[in-house]
């Protein structure tokens, strides 16, 4: 099994490819050790000293790692956790286990703004941050302000600030005129 890495914009994540699927629909995020009993895999990662987040897309997991370690000297453990698990048949989500990934419902009277800002964020915006091994989901719209959901790699990454309001926000502005300003928010 080879595994290619990627590196990510932000400097404490690491975007790792083993060549199979990781997940078949949606994504999940395991932002501490303790969110990670969902998964074996994830927990597994979490194993090796030093990890700090796990996050999972369709063919990608992105590990972040804490600030006292270098990528030198986690990169093979985290390899090898990954080469580990997915030859051990295990699955990569325990049975009964849901993962989200997908935006925030919204009742109100918005209900139309808020589906254009979703097909938005699912059809420009998504694709783009997975790229970076990150996901930002739709959290709520109130008053003009969206609201969106940082993951992975782009959770803690210091251009988020930059792509959530030169990126993101013009873009929902340029297409939504009702869009005023978007915000991140951790959940």
């Amino acid at each position: 099994m080879f595994i290619q890495t990627e590196s990510t914009p932000n400097p404490a994540t690491l975007k790792f490819l083993p060549g199979l699927t990781v997940l078949e629909m949606g994504t999940a995020d395991f932002p501490t050790a303790d969110a990670a009993a969902a998964s074996p895999l994830a927990q597994r990662l979490f194993a090796v000293d030093g990890v700090a987040g796990v996050f999972f897309g369709n063919d990608f997991v992105t590990v972040t790692k804490g600030d006292d370690i270098d990528w030198d000297h986690l990169k093979p453990s985290i390899l090898g956790a990954i080469m580990e698990h997915f030859q051990s048949g295990q699955p990569v989500m325990a049975d009964g286990a849901t993962q989200a990934g997908g935006h925030a419902d919204h009742d109100g009277e918005d209900g139309e703004i808020v589906g254009q800002i979703k097909e938005l964020l699912d059809s420009r915006v998504r694709p783009a941050v997975a790229q970076d091994g990150g996901d930002i989901t739709f959290h709520g719209f109130d008053r003009g302000v969206v609201y969106l959901h940082m993951q992975g790699a782009c959770a803690g990454c210091p251009s988020s600030t930059l792509t959530l309001k030169m990126g993101i926000e013009n873009l929902l502005r340029h297409y939504i005129p009702e869009v005023t300003e978007v915000r991140p928010v951790a959940v």
